[in-house]
Formats: structure tokens, C-alpha cells, sequence
């Protein structure tokens, strides 16, 4: 519908309201259970402030206050509903989806990361995506292993 039939103050304010979606990975959408849960959480979050934002009478405070919900809404409905739960490895003989990793990275001190989906990663908590490079080198690999990223040499030394 054209703003010009509308309650809009402004073509500026309709463009404020109509969010572009947030992007959505290539990658499978290979999930942890805590990852599943984390994205179930954010899309409860996501209509529920939709939802608050319901009772705003004004109606351009309304539609600006619904905007990042519903793209939030919309894109954790995609990946709930695309999710692929995978389970815990059984096995730490090599690195899989879900293992937990300590490495050497040349002559710096040891990382320890967990390779999880994408949305579930976070490098500053110790959780690195399964696309990234450093997992995408690391899997398959076992302990003493070594893999080169971005012309650095990474030594596994555990996996849990």
C-alpha cells in the first residue's frame, strides 16, 4: 500500500517500519540442543516484544517499536523450523559438530572452542560456527594433528 494512503507522518517513517529480512546462511542449519533452545528463547523474545509493542496507541510509535521483532520474529521462525539437531559426539577420537577443541595456534597460547551452529556461536564464550575456517580445517582431525589457517599452524591438542 502507497503511504500516501496511510496515517504516516512520512515516507520516512513507513521506511523506518518496513525492515529488510535478516540474512539467512547457505550453510545447513546444523543446530546444538542448547543452540535450539537459545533460537526457540530469541523467538519468544521476539514476539513477545512484538506483541508489547501492540498496545502503543500511536500508530508510527507502534509500527517503529514492532519493526525488529517482527524481522526478528520472521527470521527465527525460519531457523527453528529449518533447524538440524545433532547430537553430542559419542566419540572424541576426532573433531565432529559439537566437539569441544583445544588447540595451539603457532606459538601462542592454547583456545579451547566448541564447534556449534551458526547461530549459536559466539567466539568470546568459547563457541566458534561449524562453517567458520578454523572448524572447517580442524574437523575430521584427531589429537596431534595439525592443520594450517590463514598461514598459521594449529596443533589439536584435546577433544572433549
Amino acid at each position: 500500500m502507497s503511504v500516501a494512503f496511510t496515517k504516516e507522518e512520512s515516507s520516512e517513517t513507513a521506511a523506518e517500519t518496513l525492515l529488510p529480512d535478516r540474512p539467512i546462511s547457505a550453510h545447513p542449519n546444523l543446530v546444538t540442543l542448547t543452540g535450539l533452545k537459545q533460537m526457540q528463547a530469541q523467538l519468544d523474545e521476539a514476539r513477545a516484544a512484538y506483541e508489547a509493542a501492540n498496545t502503543i496507541e500511536d500508530v508510527n510509535e507502534r509500527r517503529r517499536q514492532q519493526a525488529n521483532p517482527l524481522r526478528d520474529a520472521r527470521y527465527f521462525t525460519e531457523r527453528v523450523r529449518t533447524a538440524e539437531l545433532l547430537p553430542d559426539p559419542t566419540s572424541h577420537d576426532v573433531i565432529a559438530f559439537g566437539s569441544t577443541v583445544t588447540y595451539t595456534r603457532d606459538d601462542q597460547p592454547a583456545q579451547t572452542y566448541r564447534i556449534v551452529g551458526e547461530d549459536e556461536a559466539d567466539p568470546k564464550t568459547g563457541t566458534i560456527s561449524f562453517a567458520s575456517p578454523v572448524a572447517r580445517a580442524l574437523m575430521g582431525k584427531g589429537v596431534g594433528d595439525v592443520v594450517e589457517v590463514n598461514e598459521h599452524d594449529l596443533e589439536v591438542i584435546s577433544i572433549a
